[in-house]
Parts: C-alpha cells; sequence; structure tokens
C-alpha cells in the first residue's frame, strides 16, 4: 500500500484505490490506463456500470481538455441561469486505448466478489485464471481486437473502457452509414448472472428512448473459438464523464476539489427527467452514478443500462454501487425511490469530499464538517431527504425531486452572483398579501397573508371547491360544512376559513379529522397558520420547518419561518431567512420589508436601506418601499451616526417621489425634522440643501412652517387642524412682524 498523497492525512492507499483513514479516493496517476468497476453489492451480485474513457488513460486520452472548454448561458445546462463548461466534441478514435489492462485493484471473482489477479511480492497479477476462494474462472484480456468484424457488421477500432460486465470496444457500423458504435461485452461467459442481465438488456431496453439516455441499437453474438459471446450494440457517446470531471480538477491541485454546487444541480436537472422517463415505463435505473453520466459539449447522456431492471422483477440479479446504493435494497425490490436515493448520493460526492462508501456509507456529514451544507441550508435539507434512510420520507419521485432542486437551484445562484433568480411554485401560491409594510405586522395578520397550498386536481372536492363564489367567510364555512364530499382540500379549506375568522378551536378540530397521509405537508402548513393565528409564534415555526423539511425548494416555508423568527424576537433568524427569499424572488415584499426591520434592529442602517431601494418600481408598495428607506436613513440622531450626506441624499429620493400631497406633506415634515434636529446645537449648520432649505436653523423653520400649514389645511378635524397650526407658530422663525 502507498501513503495517502492528501496534505494532513496520514492514512495508506488500499487495493480498492482508497484511503483507509479519510476514505476518500487516491488522486488518479497522471498515465496509467484506468477503468471502473463497481464493489459487490449487499445483494450478492456484481454492479454493472461502464464509463467513459478516462483523462488518465494512455495515448490521446491522457490530455485534459478542460482548458479548451467554453462557456454559454443560453444552453440547456445552464438553464440560463449560470454557466456551465461546454465538453467539446472528440475524435471517436481518440477514446481508443493503446493498451487496454485492467489494474489489479479493480478485479474481482464475478462470482464470489472475492479479490483475484492481484500481484505478489513485486511480481505482476495474473490477467486470467482461477479464482482462489470458489473456483471460478477470470479472464480480465479484451476477447476482441482491432479489425475484427462482430455478426458481419460491425468493425472494431479498440477498447475504450472497462465496466462490471467486461470490456467496451468502439466499432463502426457498417451497415448504418459507418455510424460509431460501442459494443458492451461480458466480463466472463461462464457467468450465468452476467449473461442473465445482458440478454434482459436484450429483450427491453432497445425500446427505450430518450434524449439524456444512451440508444441501445441491437444486440449480436460473436464466436471466439469454440464459445460464444454476447455484445450490446449501443450508440457512442463521445465526451466526458461526471467523475472524470472530479478527477481532473483533483488532479490540476486541490485533491478534495469537487464541482461547482450550481454546475452539479444544473446537471442533476437534465438528468432527473430520464429516471422519470424510465419510472414511468415501469423501469427502474438501479445504479445512478457521477460515473454513468456523460456530457457532451451541451448535452448529457445517462449511460450504462447494464442494472435496469422492471420495477416488479423478482427474479434477475441486482447490480448498484456500495455509498450510492439505497440501504433497504437486498431487502427489498429497487424501485422509483431507490433511483431518488442515489440521485441524492451522487449530488453530495458531486459537491463535497466524504467518505461516503465507509464512514457515511449511509448518512451525511454534519454542517460543522461541510461548510458548504452550513451555507446552503437548503440544499442541504434536500439531500437529507433524498438520502432518507425510510423509503416513506424521501420524495416522492423524479418530478417531485426536480421542481424541489430547482427552486434550490436558485436559490443558490442568487446567493452567489446577488442576481434574483424568480420561479414558479408548484406548490404555493404567491403571497395573498405583503405583511409589515407600513409597520411591524401582528402575528395574526401574517397568518392570513402567507402564501397557500395550490388545490389538488386530483382531489375529490376540487370542483366543489372551484364552484364557490361567495365573498362571506360565514357563508363559506355553511357551504364547506355541508359540502356533498368531505375531502382533504374541503377540510383543508373549511381548517382555513375558520383561522380566518380567528376561531383556532374549530381550526385545530378540523384539521385534525383531515385524512391525509404522514408525509403529507399541506396538514403541517395549515397548522402553523393556526398557530400563527392564536399567536404562538414558537409552535407555528416548529410547523413550518416540517414543511421547509419536505419541500427545501419553496419559497414559502422560509417566509413564513422568517415571520416567525421576528415575532419571537429571534432577528438574527429572521435576518438570514427573510434574506434567502428576498435574494431570490423580489415578488415577496414582505421578505424586504422585514428583512429591513431585522438589520435596522442589528443597527445595520444603510444596508436596510439597501434592501428598501431594491424593492422594483414596478411593485405596488414601491413608493411605501422608497418612504420607509428615507425613514430609515435619517430616523436617527447625530449622535448614533447621521450625516449631512444622508439627510442630502434622502431630500433628493424623496424630491424625485411621484407622491400625493398628503403623503409628500407628511414625508417632508418628518425629513426636515430630522435635518432640524441635526443642526439643533450645531451653530454653524452645513452647506447641503434638503428639499430646498439650507442646513441652517432659519431655512428649515421657514420649511418646517411651511409643511405644517400644508398639513393643517389637509386635517380631517377642526382639532386636528389648530394643533398642527400651533405647531407651525411654535417652529417659524422669530421676526418683528
Amino acid at each position: 500500500m502507498t501513503n495517502c498523497p492528501r496534505s494532513g492525512c496520514d492514512g495508506s492507499i488500499d487495493e480498492d484505490g482508497f484511503c483507509d483513514t479519510c476514505g476518500l479516493e487516491a488522486p488518479s496517476p497522471g498515465t496509467a490506463a484506468t477503468a471502473s468497476s463497481s464493489v459487490r453489492t449487499s445483494s450478492g451480485s456484481r454492479p454493472t456500470g461502464w464509463s467513459a474513457p478516462t483523462s488518465s488513460g494512455s495515448g490521446p486520452t491522457s490530455r485534459s481538455r478542460r482548458g479548451s472548454t467554453r462557456s454559454t448561458r443560453r444552453g440547456l445546462l445552464g438553464r440560463g441561469i449560470v454557466e456551465v463548461p461546454i465538453v467539446p466534441k472528440r475524435d471517436p478514435r481518440e477514446a481508443v486505448l493503446e493498451n487496454p489492462e485492467v489494474p489489479e485493484n479493480k478485479r474481482f471473482c464475478s462470482k464470489c466478489g472475492a479479490k483475484v489477479g492481484r500481484g505478489r511480492e513485486g511480481k505482476a497479477g495474473r490477467v486470467s485464471g482461477f479464482c482462489a476462494k470458489c473456483g471460478h474462472h477470470f479472464d480480465f484480456t479484451p476477447k476482441l481486437t482491432a479489425g475484427d468484424v462482430v455478426a458481419g457488421q460491425y468493425e472494431v477500432l479498440g477498447c475504450i473502457a472497462h465496466g462490471g460486465l467486461g470490456w467496451i470496444y468502439l466499432a463502426l457500423d457498417h451497415a448504418v452509414a459507418d455510424r460509431w458504435v460501442v459494443l458492451k461485452g461480458l466480463l466472463d461467459t461462464g457467468d450465468a448472472d452476467a449473461m442473465a442481465a445482458a440478454m434482459a438488456e436484450r429483450r427491453f431496453l432497445a425500446q427505450v428512448e430518450h434524449p439524456n439516455i444512451v440508444r441501445i441499437f441491437n444486440f449480436v453474438e460473436h464466436q471466439h473459438g469454440e464459445s460464444t459471446t454476447g455484445y450490446i450494440v449501443m450508440e457512442y457517446v463521445g465526451g466526458e464523464s461526471i467523475k472524470d470531471m472530479i478527477k481532473q480538477l483533483r488532479t490540476a491541485g486541490d485533491q478534495t476539489a469537487c464541482l461547482p454546487l450550481t454546475q452539479a444541480i444544473a446537471y442533476m436537472l437534465e438528468i432527473l427527467p430520464a429516471l422519470g422517463y424510465l419510472h414511468g415505463i415501469g423501469l427502474v435505473y438501479c445504479d445512478f452514478k457521477p460515473d454513468n453520466v456523460i456530457q457532451v459539449e451541451e448535452q448529457l447522456k445517462l449511460i450504462d443500462l447494464g442494472a435496469v431492471r422492471h420495477v416488479d422483477d423478482e427474479d434477475s440479479p441486482i447490480y448498484g454501487t456500495v455509498g450510492y446504493q439505497a440501504p433497504e435494497v437486498g431487502k427489498e425490490l429497487p424501485s422509483p425511490l431507490t433511483d431518488v436515493y442515489t440521485v441524492g448520493r451522487a449530488l453530495a460526492v458531486m459537491t463535497f469530499p466524504f467518505d461516503f462508501h465507509a464512514t457515511y456509507k449511509t448518512s451525511l456529514p454534519g454542517t460543522a464538517e461541510q461548510p458548504l451544507l452550513a451555507e446552503f441550508e437548503s440544499y442541504y435539507r434536500l439531500l437529507l431527504r433524498a438520502t432518507h434512510n425510510d423509503p416513506a420520507q424521501r420524495f416522492g419521485s423524479a418530478e417531485e425531486m426536480r421542481d424541489q432542486l430547482e427552486g434550490v437551484f436558485r436559490e443558490v445562484a442568487a446567493t452567489e452572483d446577488g442576481q434574483p433568480r424568480p420561479g414558479i411554485s408548484v406548490e404555493f401560491t404567491a403571497e395573498r398579501r405583503s405583511f409589515g409594510v407600513n409597520k411591524t405586522p401582528d402575528v395574526s395578520e401574517i397568518a392570513m397573508a402567507l402564501p397557500i397550498p395550490r388545490i389538488d386536481a386530483s382531489d375529490p372536492g376540487a370542483a366543489f371547491l372551484a364552484g364557490i363564489a361567495t365573498d362571506s367567510t360565514e357563508e363559506l364555512i355553511n357551504e364547506l360544512k355541508t359540502a356533498p364530499m368531505q375531502s382533504v382540500e374541503v377540510k383543508l379549506r373549511l381548517a382555513r376559513a375558520y383561522i380566518e375568522i380567528g376561531d383556532d378551536t374549530a381550526a385545530k378540530k378540523t384539521l385534525n379529522s383531515a385524512k391525509c397521509e404522514p408525509s403529507d405537508w399541506r396538514l403541517p402548513w395549515h397548522r402553523g397558520l393556526a398557530a400563527l393565528a392564536a399567536r404562538n409564534a414558537a409552535q407555528a415555526r416548529m410547523s413550518f420547518e416540517t414543511v421547509y423539511d419536505i419541500l427545501p425548494g419553496e419559497a414559502a416555508p422560509k417566509l413564513a419561518i422568517a415571520a416567525c423568527a421576528e415575532a419571537s424576537g429571534d432577528m438574527p433568524d429572521a435576518d438570514r431567512y427573510y434574506r434567502i427569499v428576498w435574494r431570490t424572488d423580489r415578488s415577496y415584499i414582505s421578505a424586504a420589508f422585514g428583512l429591513a426591520r431585522a438589520l435596522l434592529a442589528k443597527g445595520q442602517r444603510h444596508e436596510a436601506v439597501d434592501v428598501l431601494n431594491s424593492v422594483p418600481d414596478t411593485s405596488s408598495h414601491y413608493l411605501a418601499a422608497q418612504l420607509a428607506a428615507i425613514k430609515a436613513r435619517t430616523g436617527i440622531s447625530r449622535a448614533d451616526g447621521l450625516t449631512e450626506h444622508d439627510l442630502v441624499v434622502a431630500g433628493a429620493q424623496l424630491a424625485g417621489l411621484e407622491l400625493d400631497d398628503a403623503r409628500r406633506a407628511h414625508a417632508s415634515r418628518d425629513l426636515l425634522e430630522s435635518a432640524y434636529a441635526w443642526v439643533s446645537g450645531w451653530p454653524k449648520g452645513a452647506s447641503g440643501t434638503v428639499l430646498g432649505c439650507r442646513l441652517v436653523d432659519e431655512d428649515l423653520r421657514r420649511g418646517l412652517e411651511k409643511w405644517y400649514r400644508t398639513l393643517a389645511r389637509q386635517a380631517a378635524t377642526r382639532r386636528e387642524r389648530i394643533e398642527l397650526v400651533d405647531h407651525a407658530n411654535r417652529i417659524r422663525p422669530k421676526t418683528w412682524i
């Protein structure tokens, strides 16, 4: 064994290529040809994954292509949001290995999984022979050589990689316009399980057609002396695997380097629909991992369909890879939920280094160990749900995971460059109304303003709810109580009606009677609304945290948690969650005002001003935000940091707003009062001007007198008018007249 090359690690690299201390894979050697072969699974069957040729292969494949890539925002992979490097097409001939050989640390018996073909005392291991443990024959030499013609149609050019079921060959299909194809052969012709897996591919995989899944063209046999070997003929994908991308990053420098988070998520957003397609036609992929995804230009391809099986197949061997495979596989059949698990594990492996095949074989590191997870809480919660040990707690489908991953993707991208990335929620409506615009919101007000779940169109009561037209909450309650069916949606709407009239007891009783699935997030969401209406912010937050765990890509739970934190006096958390929402989507105006309040509570006045000024001018609350920004900038004393610059900037901002007479008069009076207080005790004044008044005592007094008299003319009552005139008389400069 050799020493681990990672800085600070005193471990050794074992025969499988992993460190026995840090658990991470050894960096790729710069020259030797590599091959992909997975470890034996708990089911006793050997994985079948094959990878694209790695950059560490000899000959033309050893050169790094990273420096020659270009990026674009216009391709599918970046989704118009972030840049993803393009992997250029390569000449297929460059993929051919000059000296195809399976490394000794990748040689295992295909029957019992024991190590075979290993060298001893400086002597190289045998590439063919018999397993010392079970006596099964093994042979790791290629069966085909350049120039061989398979089935009278496919001319072999050479080996390009090695997978769990044997060598992968590049060939020309002379029967179809000399197109490039790949021949996937069996590792051992005597392996019944391997042959059965190949035959399974032949039966149904040729019918799989999806732009992100490699195509299976044919299944042929070729005579080798007295034996016959089967070959799967598939599409040639001449790009680079995600695993090789990570290896290149580590070869170039940091041995723990991973893909940028947005790039990794962008890849999974492209692959999840492909998995969803397989699930939709009754298939399970089983062995998803970074090795099995190849990028070519701006397209991803899911390769290696050797482990794919029917969802109800109880007889075929199960293939997978330790560290990625769901823990229940072997006790239960693979399912779409086990594929969801592998996607979550792959995402984790792609984005931060950890010992995923031993120490964290069925778990994830915590935020203390991985700063990335602490920085992006929504991403961490998404991984936790996707890789939950209880299948019932995972995302229910690839589509559901993709919807939430899309939201996390937008959030991460917005965090990295500060540009909002709004998206349409598939689960929630928009805010019913903005809260906390003019003042700190009342807790019960928040319950009436937060978004609500979209109605499930498949619910038996959906049509009935769509036909209700009353504006009276009392009439609505009567209609809902007498509905022909008391479905979940009807119950939830009735509970929300009780919340609106303040009857929290009836609301809780109704929610308790709703027959929801344990994983249905709509129930805790409504419990949170009921707790807010009852002014119990702490209890409400617990319910909203549950929703956040289930829907990490949605803004609504984070907005609700922020409001609960503010109501509980937890301003750091209020800041954090309001900030996430506002930074990602500027349509949540409540988040802007909430974030500004949290910042002001911490004394971060100028940042609060910036937040309020970022409310778009298309918002109905734009003017309110501008006035709040002026007040936040100038609502302190000289001793607390108010400057002449603050006053002058605020005056210019106010002068440029299109306000009605009443709002302008109130805002002008407030601003000049701040300026007058700033000048008081400072006889010299200042050279700047605010609303046409120099920052000197006499000018400010005249300006205040003017606005007090304007307000007096607008007063609604005689008493108010008299008080305002008295203010004007007291503030005006003293004269002989």
